[in-house]
C-alpha cells in the first residue's frame, strides 16, 4: 500500500504524526512518503490548516490529526 503524509518543515503536529506512523508501519507492509505542502500553492491551499494529512493514493481517503496508533492501525486495515 501506498500513502502520502501532508506536512511541512518545523511542523510539531507533523512530528508526532511521522513518529505514530513509524510505530504502526514497522507491523506493517505500507509505503509512506511525506509530502511538504509548502511546494505548491494547491497543496497549501486544500491542507494548510489541516495538516498533518495521511492519504491513501489508491482510494483517496484521507485521515486526519490527531491520529491514536489504534485509529492508524484500523484506518489502514480498512484501506
Amino acid at each position: 500500500m501506498s500513502y502520502v503524509l501532508f506536512s511541512t518543515e518545523a511542523c510539531h503536529l507533523c512530528e508526532l504524526a511521522q513518529q505514530v506512523i513509524i510505530d504502526v508501519a514497522a507491523n506493517q507492509a505500507v509505503d509512506v512518503y511525506i509530502e511538504d505542502i509548502s511546494e505548491s500553492e494547491t497543496l497549501v491551499e486544500r491542507y494548510g490548516n489541516r495538516i498533518p494529512v495521511l492519504k491513501d493514493e489508491v482510494n483517496g481517503r484521507e485521515l486526519d490529526w490527531p491520529f491514536t496508533h489504534s485509529e492508524l492501525s484500523a484506518w489502514l486495515e480498512a484501506c
